[in-house]
Parts: structure tokens; sequence; C-alpha cells
């Protein structure tokens, strides 16, 4: 009979390494995400805030196609297109190459997203079913912000093992997907077919270059900024245009230029590039512009939070998306075969579900959609958000923070490398680098295995 699944277990070292990197990239960008949006409450909170308020108020943009809009608006359609592209390449590189083609791999992310955005709106709901006009806002919780989280992550200084970090990212690859669904079924006010089915034009020929492998910026651009327009005059959220786009992109090598062994394909080829653009430019932009909220002392954070709307919000991010995560996780194990990984405990997924707790841009993004930009609930949202992510964070802190000794443990095992050959031995079997997922070895087997089979050359 074979052994039972591990939740959470290792991943193949070729996978890990380039989480890692990634991982690197989006905890820098959160750091600026958080600047940006310190800076914006700063400033919304002085007496200069009509200026923070005049400049993203700002319109630039031609009239004749419809694109003279604020600046606000111009990062969160624009900008988070830019986001959601790279959000989507990412997505389809993990189901198409990466560890998640696994369908048993797949499920637990998959199951713990959708959890993850189920209980959260749930909730939101519950608490709004008597509030005038508050049900709109259903969705704002239901986001998880990934480099707002790993930011906070890297502020708590924990020795998380690189299994978890994996499963944080990857849920919340699925969880922007999902959002962005969302954003297109439930926040499209009005759509126009025309200019939607002439979308299909330019994103078939962008989709036909980048088959063919062309990289010129002067081809794709212009065909990617075609269908951006197109897709905002039909209605559709703007973002949605990004996702299409990075769907199109091959993740491997054709069978001409090698086939899959032959290195990367054009799909990380373009996340290499532009991840820079979305995780330093576009996505602090965007948390500048969005959240500039003028609190107003501890009265008006108070007239804010007892607004049902916020209280759904702080609830939703904080308590539902612990018990939808872990929850998810939970029937996983219980229903199937999959058992928690031996180095791993369940007080380690409840702080990671917390941590997923912190949601900041897509949820902001969702507020506007539903609510109207600048309008006085878009302002309780903005608090609301606020709120449940800095109380995610804390809780998240609470927990994760007395498990960093054992952490600690697990990745100094995890960095030996005795035979010096540049792998992590515990990548290996008998001097061999495997590629598959075993289950994790305590630090003294690991020391027990090496002692048995010696260093290989």
């Amino acid at each position: 009979m074979s052994s039972p699944t591990r939740l959470f277990a290792r991943g193949t070292y070729g996978e890990a390494t380039r989480i890692a990197a990634l991982l690197r990239k989006e905890t820098v960008g959160g750091v600026l995400l958080i600047a940006g949006a310190v800076a914006a409450l700063v400033w919304a909170n002085t007496p200069w805030a009509s200026a923070y308020e005049g400049l993203r108020d700002t319109v630039v943009g031609p009239a004749s196609l419809h694109l003279d809009l604020s600046l606000g608006t111009w990062a969160a359609d624009g900008l988070l297109a830019i986001f959601f592209f790279v959000a989507g390449l990412e997505l389809k590189r993990e189901f198409v190459a990466g560890d998640l083609r696994d369908p048993r791999k797949a499920a637990l992310p998959i199951a713990a997203a959708v959890g993850g955005m189920a209980v959260p709106a749930l909730i939101f709901t519950v608490i709004n079913l008597r509030s005038d006009g508050g049900l709109a806002g259903w969705a704002i919780p239901t986001a998880t912000d990934i480099a707002f989280a790993l930011a906070v992550l890297a502020v708590i200084s924990t020795h998380l093992p690189a299994a978890l970090r994996t499963f944080l990212l990857t849920l919340a690859i699925v969880d922007d997907l999902l959002a962005i669904t969302v954003i297109a079924v439930f926040y499209t006010s009005s759509l126009s077919f025309g200019p939607l089915a002439l979308a299909l034009i330019p994103l078939a020929l962008f989709a036909v270059a980048v088959q063919r492998r062309i990289r010129s910026w002067w081809v794709l651009l212009p065909l990617a900024a075609a269908t951006w327009v197109l897709v905002h005059e039909s209605g559709v959220h703007a973002t949605v245009a990004g996702v299409l786009l990075a769907f199109t992109v091959p993740v491997v090598r054709s069978e001409a230029a090698g086939g899959p062994d032959a290195g990367p394909g054009l799909a990380e080829h373009f996340e290499h590039r532009i991840r820079p653009i979305s995780a330093g430019i576009a996505v602090p932009v965007f948390a500048f512009f969005s959240a500039g909220v003028t609190v107003g002392g501890l009265s008006g954070l108070g007239a804010s939070l007892t607004d049902t709307v916020a209280i759904g919000i702080v609830v939703g991010l904080v308590a539902g998306k612990a018990i939808g995560i872990t929850g998810a996780t939970w029937l996983v194990s219980r229903f199937t075969r999959a058992r928690l990984d031996t180095d791993l405990r369940w007080p380690d997924v409840v702080g990671l579900s917390l941590l997923a707790g912190i949601g900041f841009t897509v949820s902001l993004l969702i507020g506007e959609l539903a609510f109207g930009a600048g309008s006085l609930r878009d302002e309780h949202v903005k608090v609301g958000v606020l709120t449940g992510t800095l109380l995610a964070a804390l809780l998240a802190t609470a927990v994760l923070k007395p498990r960093d000794r054992v952490y600690r443990r697990i990745a100094e095992a995890e960095a030996r490398d005795d035979d010096g050959d540049g792998i992590p031995d515990v990548y290996q079997e008998h001097g061999r680098a495997v590629d598959r997922t075993s289950p994790r070895e305590t630090v003294d087997e690991a020391a027990a295995r090496k002692r048995s089979t010696g260093p290989t050359g």
C-alpha cells in the first residue's frame, strides 16, 4: 500500500530555488507597498490633505478614447493590469511546468484558496444582511496580498519552512485568479459587446506573436495596449486584460528550440523582466493613491469602524481567512490519505492562515468598484482593510514567532551540503539529486542517512 501524501512536503530542488528567488522579489515589493501606503496615510492626515486629494484626482489622458482618467483610476485600471499580468504568468507557470502540474499537489492550495474566499465572503454577508447597500462589498475581504504578507513575514524574521512559503505564494496566486474572476463577473456594471469582441483581435495577434517567440517590445506592447483599451471600453474591468494576455504566453520552449529541457520559456522571461515593474512601481503607486484615507482622529476611526461594512471586512480578513484556509486544509487531510508533514504542526497552518488575512491591493480595488472611489463607504472600506490587515499581521506574529526556533533548526538541516556538490543534501538520495516530493526527514534522520551512505563522487 502506498504511503499517505504529505501536506506541505518539500517540492523539487529546481522549483524550490525558483520559488525562493521569487519570494525575495515579492518581499522587496511588499516593503515598497507598505512605504507607499504609509506615505499616503500620513499625507492624507496632515493639513496638506487637499493637495493629496488634488493629485489623486488629477485627470490625464485623451478624452476621444474615453481615457481621460484621474491618476487614481489610472493606477487602479492601468498599473494593476501589469500586476495581474505577472500573476497570470505565475499561475500558468505553476500549473503547466511547476510542482502544481501534479493534481495531488494542486488540490491543497486550490481548496485552501476557495475556503479562504468563501468563508470571509459568508461572514461579510451575514454581518451586512440588514445593511443598506453594504452587500455590494461582499468580495472585499476575500483577497490576500502576497507582497504585503511576505513583507510582514520578513519582519517577523522566522525561518518558515520552504514548503509553507511556497504554499502561501501559490494560494495567493490562485486567490488572485479567483479575485479577477469575481471582478469580471460581479463588478461589471455595464457591458458593451462591440469593444469586447474587437479586443479579441489584438489579443489573438499578441498570442500569435508570443507563440512564435517574438519578444520585440515595439510589436507586443501596442497589441497589449490595444487589448487593454478595448477591454476598458467594454465595461469589463481593465485588469482582466492583463490576465488574458498572460494566459497566451508559452511557458515551455518549443520542440524546435529544444523542448522543456532547453530552459525557461517566454513566460519566465517576461516575468523576470516585468515583475520588478509590477512590484517596484505598479503596486506601490496604486497603494499610494488608494490608501490615503482621512481618519479624523480616534473619533473618526471609531465612526468608520461602526459601519457594518468595515466590521465585515475586519472579521472576514482576520477570522474568515483563518477559518477558511485552516478548515479547508483540515478537510483535505480528513477526507483523503494526505497527512501533515512530520516537521509541521497545526499552529503553523493557523499562523499561515492568519498571515493570508493581510488583504490590501485587491481588497481596496474591489472596495472602489463596489462603492465608488472617494465615497463615504469607500473611506470606511479603507479603514476596515487597514485595520483587518494590521490585526491579521499582529495575530500571525503572535502565533509564528514562538515557532522561530523550530523553523531555524529545520532551515539549518535543509541547507546542509556534506558532499559539497552545491545541492542541499535534503534534496538528494545516496548522493543523487531527486526531482520529486519526498517526506521531510528530521535532522537526526538526515544525519544518519548521510553517515550510512557517505559522500559519493
